[in-house]
């Protein structure tokens, strides 16, 4: 009878620990929201910058399902790619932390607005960088001309003050976000009205696709323009269908992940670099640029 008693004492104390540790998986699985504005991205991997973390790693997965929140009491969801999460766009993620702390995602949701903003930022930014780097470059130079010119010692370093505060003040303005180093660049011409890419074109598309897989960190950004010949709707839609063609090349025949893709930015008759009163300067203007970038944050944190 002893001996039967004791079974049971030792069955009920197993049951016991095991109920503890299924409760104990359950509270370490259990789901979390999160919300935050998205500092970097490195395909699979996201950074956050939320109001307990600066730099919290969010993991997505093939699982994880994107949505843009729609309406005005945000009921309804639109179905979104991840080339839609792009640095600079406020999110909420929900999800559970794995055993490294990162929080892997299990849905992550945007308003449509906050990412038209996001877009608008990334469509000014890099102009901005080329306009940076250009400054750095003659920064540079003045200060080689500063050796050789001992005469004019004075003159130019005032002038490289000039400059360099003025790199700092753009550097600042756009912060992290932009911080992006364009390591190649495509551009693509069409013709008027055409959205279709010439085949010329593809063996460049190509290469840059294959040049990209050897830098740690990159994604691809396409953007299309129009010129001003004909209504702003058309050319806007012009130039959406000119990237998205461009990009389908990248996917399809160059093999890049979704997950390396920003989302095609339409620019319509924005950003005209060749002279609209000219059949020349038209044709410049109906273009797709294509650029391989690797954000610095991300370079910061890989390696080592």
């Amino acid at each position: 009878m002893t001996e039967y008693k004791s079974s049971r004492i030792a069955y009920a104390a197993t049951l016991s620990i095991i109920g503890l540790a299924l409760f104990s998986t359950m509270v370490v699985a259990q789901s979390v929201k999160v919300e935050g504005l998205i500092q970097a991205r490195n395909g699979d991997t996201m950074i956050l910058k939320t109001s307990d973390s600066p730099k919290l790693v969010v993991l997505l997965t093939d699982s994880t399902d994107v949505a843009q929140v729609q309406g005005m009491l945000k009921a309804r969801k639109k179905e979104m790619s991840m080339a839609a999460l792009i640095p600079g766009l406020p999110v909420k993620v929900e999800g559970t932390y794995n055993d490294q702390n990162q929080l892997v995602a299990k849905t992550v949701r945007f308003k449509g607005n906050d990412l038209e903003q996001a877009q608008a930022i990334q469509a000014g930014m890099h102009e901005t960088k080329v306009e940076v780097q250009q400054s750095q470059e003659e920064l540079a130079k003045q200060q080689a001309a500063l050796q050789q010119q001992q005469a004019q010692l004075t003159e130019q370093q005032a002038k490289v003050a000039a400059n360099k505060a003025a790199i700092d003040a753009a550097v600042a303005r756009f912060g992290q976000l932009d911080d992006y180093y364009i390591r190649d660049e495509v551009t693509v011409y069409f013709g008027n009205g055409k959205i279709e890419v010439d085949p010329q074109y593809n063996s460049q598309l190509l290469a840059l696709t294959e040049k990209a897989k050897t830098i740690e960190g990159y994604m691809i950004e396409v953007k299309g323009y129009a010129s001003v010949t004909g209504s702003a709707a058309l050319n806007q839609r012009l130039s959406e269908d000119r990237a998205n063609n461009v990009t389908n090349i990248l996917l399809q025949q160059g093999r890049v992940p979704l997950t390396r893709m920003l989302a095609p930015g339409a620019m319509g008759e924005s950003d005209q670099v060749g002279d609209a009163k000219t059949v020349e300067g038209q044709a410049e203007n109906r273009r797709v640029v294509v650029r391989v970038l690797q954000n610095k944050a991300i370079a910061g944190n890989v390696g080592g």
